[in-house]
């Protein structure tokens, strides 16, 4: 074993790979060679460290040191510097946003302080793409304690003892998911595994494959001799190449290991696994239209029952995880079902992973244990709003989910407690809004996505959404009446009990919660024509502040319509509001801020 003096960590997530961190690996590389370094440094690619907002990322073992947005011409300073001399790069290290304390190990990064990384622990910890790496983290100790002392029965009680639920859509039993599937009748059955994570501002399941695919493997495993399956599938969008590659990457070594395939552990437990390609269907991560796709057949939704744990793939019975549901599973059976247990709250066991995005001043991905409060989730993990601006609501579940105001911001978060709020946990996107938001737009934006993803299946999803953003198109022109507010809501409510599935079921939530907690915000858009966080662009007026107009004509010379009037250096320009086409090119271009929204 060869034993190094510094290992240099360079974060290989889509998000920093985007901002040329494999260029900065290979400049590590080259530079740690020019110093005759190689024996004493170890250069590691690893997944995503979660702090996307600091990326790229480079930490440096065994001090800790924690660089934050890193170029490739930092990267020869770095070697001079801290490699090769033992000093450390302070003016590189990461600062926190509310202060100037230099950061020397990520220990001290408030970002982690408040998490508990379970689905994440090898996340920016390990090389993805070698297997020993994950070995020598108890990686497949888990799978051989299960073949070897365990039988199938006695692996699915430990997972209803460490009362995990599902982590990507209304958080089933995951115990009783297996019970189920493992009791069905059929000399044949499949373990899938759902990767097709479509919904804006999420990343979980991508940056789980890409930091820790082996978990993966080694949970599926587990969950097929759990209920009696020899074979399984990852099906994963194809947006995803990253993951996709090193998926299969570790899928080949698991099977060069003896870890898939026949014979595992020296038992007769038989299981081997493939991936399957979506093309960015969202409804696709609804488990009987993914069934369909892996089938060949269009991604639409079946009706059930029948569930899928007694006819779902190829019409046998079938197990369907997402992707953080199955990465907390080794350490269920590492840890033991008690350990689990012990975290979180009485009816949502464990941790949650979120991506964390919008009005944030940290933006990434954080696993934090249930019951933590959107407090603290917002200003101490995430480092609270930018530029001073006021907390106004958090949108959780994604598309499906729906907006908690500011007066909910110290609930725990949980299962329960956000389906009461009007929300969900869903797959576990958490956008942040604050007070310059418009929520009639943000439930507006939300419905034109599903409207867009609906698989035009039922007629309640297919028809009633479109009617539902017509309404909301409406009243964002500033031609909305109060009875539409009303059919809106009626709408909603008919769409949410009569669609098919769970898109077209969660589709009205942003709307349904928008009018639930602003209401007033509707009704502003409808009585005065006035947008009151002046975002919807029909109900705009851009007005010139006399006092601080200096009648330098600029705002006229860019206004494309000319509707700008005034004389230079001697009158106060005005603005007709009837020829404005509200472009704003007027409000960018003036230096005096003397053109306001109105």
């Amino acid at each position: 074993m060869e034993l190094y003096r510094s290992h240099v960590l360079v974060c290989g997530g889509t998000g920093c790979i985007a901002s040329d961190s494999n260029e900065i690996l290979n400049r590590f590389n080259f530079e740690i060679n020019k110093h005759n370094l190689n024996k004493e440094v170890k250069t590691v690619q690893t997944g995503c460290f979660g702090l996307c907002e600091a990326g790229p990322i480079v930490i440096v073992y065994p001090e800790g040191a924690f660089y934050s947005k890193i170029k490739v011409d930092d990267v020869e300073r770095i070697t001079e510097e801290h490699l090769l001399k033992g000093r450390i790069v302070k003016d590189l290290l990461y600062v926190e946003s509310d202060q100037k304390d230099i950061i020397t190990s990520i220990d001290e990064v408030g970002f982690y302080k408040k998490q508990m990384r379970v689905a994440l622990r090898n996340c920016g910890v390990i090389n993805p793409e070698v297997i020993d790496e994950y070995i020598a983290f108890d990686g497949y100790q888990a799978l051989a304690k299960v073949l070897t002392e365990m039988n199938p029965e006695e692996v699915v009680d430990v997972v209803k003892q460490s009362g995990l639920r599902g982590r990507g859509g209304g958080g089933f039993s995951t115990g009783q998911k297996w019970e189920f599937t493992a009791k069905a009748e059929g000399e044949e059955k499949y373990v899938v595994c759902n990767a097709d994570e479509g919904d804006p501002g999420a990343f979980m399941d991508r940056s789980v494959l890409e930091g820790d695919p082996h978990a993966i493997i080694e949970a599926m495993a587990i969950a097929a001799y759990a209920i009696g399956a020899s074979k399984g599938y990852v099906y994963i969008r194809a947006e995803y190449p990253i993951a996709v590659k090193r998926l299969e990457i570790a899928i080949n070594q698991a099977k060069e290991y003896g870890l898939l395939g026949e014979g595992i552990f020296g038992t007769e437990f038989n299981f081997d696994m493939e991936i399957r390609l979506g093309a960015g269907a969202f409804v696709c991560g609804e488990e009987t239209a993914l069934m369909n796709s892996i089938e060949g057949k269009r991604g639409m939704p079946r009706p059930r029952p029948p569930f899928p744990a007694i006819k779902g793939l190829w019409s046998k019975p079938t197990l369907l995880n997402n992707v953080e549901t199955y990465a907390n599973i080794p350490q269920i059976f590492v840890k033991g079902p008690e350990w689990f247990a012990s975290i979180g709250t009485e009816k949502s066991k464990g941790t949650k992973v979120f991506a964390l995005g919008g009005k944030i001043n940290n933006t990434g991905l954080l696993e934090i244990p249930m019951g933590t409060t959107l407090r603290e989730v917002i200003y101490e993990v995430g480092g609270g709003i930018p530029n001073g601006k006021a907390f106004k609501a958090v949108q959780t579940g994604g598309p499906s989910g729906g907006c908690i105001p500011k007066e909910y911001i110290d609930t725990p978060i949980d299962y329960d407690n956000l389906i009461e709020l009007g929300s969900m946990m869903g797959s576990g996107g958490m956008i942040v809004m604050d007070e310059d938001n418009c929520m009639v737009d943000i439930a507006r934006f939300f419905l034109d996505f599903t409207v867009d993803e609906s698989c035009g299946k039922c007629i309640p999803c297919r028809e009633g959404t479109k009617r539902m953003l017509e309404l909301l198109d409406k009243i964002t022109e500033g031609k909305g009446t109060l009875e539409d507010i009303d059919k809106l809501e009626s709408l909603a409510k008919t769409i949410k009990s009569a669609s098919l599935c769970g898109l077209g079921q969660t589709a009205p939530n942003p709307v349904l919660s928008t009018l639930k907690y602003f209401r007033n915000e509707y009704e502003e858009h409808v009585k005065e024509k006035r947008c009151p966080s002046g975002v919807c662009q029909s109900l705009l007026q851009f007005k010139v502040v006399s006092e601080l107009c200096k009648k330098c004509g600029i705002c006229a010379n860019v206004c494309p319509v000319s509707c700008i009037s005034g004389v230079k250096g001697k009158e106060v320009y005005s603005i007709t509001q009837e020829k404005c086409i509200k472009c704003g090119a007027c409000l960018s271009a003036c230096p005096f801020k003397a053109i306001v929204k109105a």
